[in-house]
């Protein structure tokens, strides 16, 4: 009886063996068919990569003109608030000097006057 039962552990264990065996087979042989799948997919997923990358790659180059054309009319607002803002510095400037050169004259003018008057007694006493 006993050798009876080790031939049906023996028995057990071969049949276990050669089950992993077929299935080691098995999934050697499904991966063999999937092969040429695998790689096709793996090739999808490389182009699609690819075709993301490019993507942003655009993007960022959109953006990054977009980016220099604000900065550009940033600047060229900002040129010409200067030029605006020392346009009416000059202009408020030329304007106190007008009103400066009139007083002057009004002034030249008043002793000018005072001066003929003063003349005119001066001459009709004498």
């Amino acid at each position: 009886m006993r050798n009876l039962r080790n031939n049906e552990v023996a028995d057990r264990r071969s049949a276990a063996a050669d089950a992993k065996a077929a299935l080691l087979n098995a999934y050697r042989a499904a991966k063999e068919n999937a092969e040429p799948t695998r790689l096709a997919k793996q090739a999808e997923r490389i182009a699609l990569v690819k075709a993301r990358e490019a993507r942003r790659a655009e993007r960022d180059r959109l953006k990054l003109e977009e980016r220099t054309r604000l900065e550009a009319k940033a600047a060229d607002e900002k040129a010409a608030s200067e030029a605006a803002a020392m346009a009416e510095i000059e202009a408020r400037k030329n304007a106190e000097n007008a009103r400066i050169a009139r007083v002057v004259e009004d002034e030249a003018a008043r002793k000018a006057e005072r001066d003929r008057r003063y003349a005119a007694r001066k001459a009709r006493r004498a």
